[in-house]
């Protein structure tokens, strides 16, 4: 089982590019996507899908080379070889992917679907009109470094697992793939810049208040992650999904 970091578009100015920070885990001709970025759909009705006040405020950019699927078909796979995704969560700029993927399973934490289905603003509807095959995954009892855990049985050759880090959505949660004796650990949006690791006093830190559904709980939930960081760099790698400065080099033509 391998892990590839795909940047899935590109939001912000061409001057200050924000990431869509995908996983694609491959195991023996199975595809496992850890959010979907920027869709297909997007890219040819963005207004109808994403609506200009989105693509204004978040300053979406549409390439089709850039979507999860064409760099899937470029890797010589197909999209039926994408058998689960794992949504982080439902904003637009991670789910977009997802009607490109239609025969995938989808695996989200139950709060988080329920949040997308009260018609709340934040989420984009014409994104989940395909049909979406959803897996929810309620609260078990598993914990992992001292955080809830939920097992996702996707049948590889390593464990995934929903990490709820709620705040930023209702069920946002992060992503954790072992690999070997460590882990990889993908933050959704619970941080926007890793600067915040460290600090409160970046100007990002008011976006995300700002974009918080629960700020008290986005900033409980980064609490966390900063002793993750700090406890256990040597097992757990952390990346989130708008820093660019966490994609690999190969990640970087399109910037």
């Amino acid at each position: 089982m391998s892990v590839r970091h795909i940047n899935c578009g590109w939001l912000g100015s061409r001057e200050r590019p924000v990431s869509c920070h995908c996983l694609l885990v491959e195991d023996q001709r199975r595809l496992v996507l850890v959010d979907t970025g920027v869709g297909l759909q997007d890219v040819r009705r963005p207004m109808e899908r994403i609506g200009r006040e989105l693509i204004e405020m978040a300053g979406f950019h549409f390439d089709e080379a850039e979507t999860a699927i064409r760099q899937i078909e470029r890797l010589g796979y197909d999209s039926t070889d994408v058998t689960d995704i794992v949504l982080t969560h439902g904003d637009p700029d991670h789910a977009g992917g997802l009607s490109d993927f239609p025969n995938a399973r989808v695996h989200i934490a139950a709060e988080e679907l329920t949040a997308m289905n009260s018609g709340h603003w934040r989420y984009r509807a014409p994104q989940f009109t395909h049909g979406v095959h959803w897996q929810q995954h309620t609260k078990g009892q598993r914990t992992w470094h001292a955080l809830e855990a939920r097992h996702l049985p996707l049948e590889l050759d390593s464990e995934v697992l929903l990490i709820p880090l709620f705040g930023h959505t209702a069920g946002h949660c992060g992503a954790a793939i072992q690999q070997g004796d460590g882990w990889l650990l993908h933050v959704g949006d619970a941080y926007y810049l890793r600067v915040e690791l460290a600090s409160d006093d970046h100007p990002v830190s008011q976006l995300a208040a700002q974009r918080a559904v629960d700020d008290a709980r986005r900033r409980k939930s980064l609490e966390e992650l900063r002793r993750l960081s700090r406890d256990y760099s040597t097992v757990i790698t952390m990346v989130g999904y708008h820093d660019v400065s966490e994609l690999p080099q190969y990640c970087l033509r399109a910037a």
